[in-house]
């Protein structure tokens, strides 16, 4: 074991939560810096008809879905699939993803990364583009420094068009 490795704890009472839109708050649970560049996570909650994140990719990490309540689609390149509750996904490197809840559900997520990748800044430009505070330009100014690159997808439209 590493001598410098520490356990991280969050009590659910102190955890960092942030509404990056009208439908979905993301609470905050470990960053890369507070696990020596391990993983991040954090906890994203769906409300019903939220849209979820747009279709996008990392180039250095593998993202990881764990459905802890509800039911959340995930696009994963060229496909669509529903996650449901106790269902786990992995997405790797480079391949295009989007998630939302599944039509009239809500969806309740355990969102990790590994390697770590500082990721909490982020999600606080999304909470203060959400507050008016900051524009979507600041978010495309920022994908080098996130690792999160939007893409187009026909197919994710049109699966949210039917909503």
């Amino acid at each position: 074991m590493n001598a410098s490795a520490r356990p991280v704890l969050v009590r659910a009472g102190s955890a960092e939560t942030l509404q990056d839109g009208a439908t979905s708050l993301i609470t905050l649970l470990a960053d890369s810096d507070r696990t020596q560049g391990a993983l991040t996570a954090n906890r994203a909650g769906l409300r019903k008809g939220s849209p979820g994140a747009p279709a996008h990719f990392h180039t250095k990490a593998t993202e990881m879905f764990f459905v802890l309540g509800g039911s959340l689609r995930v696009l994963l390149g060229d496909q669509i699939v529903t996650l449901e509750t106790g269902d786990f996904v992995t997405v790797p490197p480079r391949l295009p993803h989007a998630f939302a809840p599944a039509r009239g559900e809500e969806a309740d997520v355990l969102v990790a990364f590994t390697p770590g990748m500082d990721r909490f800044d982020y999600y606080r430009l999304l909470e203060r583009v959400h507050l008016g505070e900051a524009t979507v330009e600041d978010i495309k100014a920022s994908s080098e420094q996130y690792d999160n690159h939007y893409h187009a997808s026909s197919l994710w439209e049109a699966e949210l068009a039917d909503d």
